[in-house]
């Protein structure tokens, strides 16, 4: 018999991407005790965490290995609910390729960042990041505020140029108002206007003991695409707001409707806004996009748009054709200014239209 007869055919397994969630906040706003409990309790999913710091008595810490002069490794442990645990110093590119060579064993990456992070880099880097697009897509961004002294917190981020805390609350997808039992009405009143005030895109959940239904901060799909029915959401209950909290008006979430825009015309505005710094406040203070999202109509299809920092990116919008969609694009930012930013689209489409 020929040798090669003996030989099966090798089937290359093929996996889908994983989605990865960012899970960020305050110190003391609540990650730890939502990791723990997204690793100890049993809820049926295969989650990988990535700790990025471990609070002082945290129930994880006996599970982990130590060396002898009792650091963490940096070494991949199997909880008993069937997830997947690491404690790392740098939860860059490296963190995930140590992660992908126990693929198969998760189906989701939620990755913790320190409650002094700016989330803006790490969002960045895992949204576009070629090295990285076939194994891994960001799904979301999670942020943890606590419910009581979390407008203080935010408001002393505002006087204090813009810290973590208020970036962390401007660049999220879902807002996770936590330690609700112990906070009174007016204090959550406060807070959530002044979370409105900072960024209306945001989907607010509230809860104690950070016991969250994970289904409602898992496959958000934030960063794949725009949705719809979210765009119409926000811009319902921007329109629902009579008066618009005044607490800080540095920070803002801003909403145009700019009709037919060329895609070329559109990519040029994001070029000049976010690359050549083109938008100037009527205050003369410097303006910056922290995040933007929004479809548009480029004349012969939609797409959808996206921004976090620097980088933007303009895909194809698949809509039902039955339904009426017109252009939006929202901003979150600093000292942003509906005129300006209308003024820079608008000579946008005057020079790049064909």
């Amino acid at each position: 018999m020929d040798s090669d007869d003996d030989i099966p055919n090798l089937v290359e397994t093929t996996f889908q991407p994983v989605p990865v969630t960012v899970i960020t906040g305050h110190l003391g706003a609540g990650k730890t005790t939502l990791l723990n409990y997204i690793l100890t309790e049993q809820h049926a999913k295969k989650i990988a965490v990535i700790l990025n710091e471990f609070g002082e008595g945290s129930a994880l810490e006996s599970t982990m290995a130590m060396n002898e002069e009792g650091k963490l490794f940096e070494e991949w442990i199997e909880l008993r609910n069937g997830c997947l645990c690491c404690s790392v110093k740098d939860i860059g590119v490296k963190a995930i390729e140590n992660l992908m060579t126990k693929r198969g064993k998760f189906d989701y990456i939620l990755l913790e960042t320190t409650g002094l992070a700016d989330p803006g880099p790490i969002i960045s880097m895992f949204w576009l990041d070629k090295d990285l697009g076939s194994d891994i897509y960001l799904d979301g961004v999670v942020t943890l505020i606590d419910a009581t002294n979390g407008t203080r917190t935010l408001k002393e981020g505002l006087q204090d140029g813009l810290n973590a805390s208020v970036r962390q609350a401007a660049l999220a997808d879902i807002i996770i108002l936590n330690k609700i039992d112990v906070a009174s009405i007016s204090t959550v009143e406060e807070l959530k206007n002044l979370i409105r005030s900072l960024n209306s895109s945001a989907v607010v959940l509230e809860t104690s003991y950070s016991k969250v239904n994970l289904d409602n901060i898992l496959d958000l799909a934030a960063y794949s695409n725009v949705s719809e029915d979210r765009i119409k959401s926000i811009t319902e209950s921007m329109s629902m707001m009579s008066v618009k909290p005044h607490i800080e008006e540095s920070i803002s979430t801003i909403t145009i409707e700019p009709g037919i825009v060329p895609r070329k015309a559109l990519e040029k505005f994001y070029e000049r806004a976010l690359w050549n710094n083109e938008l100037q406040s009527k205050c003369g203070k410097p303006t910056e996009i922290f995040r933007s999202k929004g479809i548009i109509n480029v004349g012969s299809e939609f797409v959808s748009v996206q921004s976090v920092y620097q980088i933007y990116d303009v895909e194809f919008f698949k809509k039902d054709e039955n339904e009426g969609l017109t252009s939006v694009l929202i901003f979150i930012g600093r000292h942003l200014d509906e005129d300006t930013l209308r003024e820079l689209l608008n000579n946008c489409i005057l020079n790049y239209s064909s």
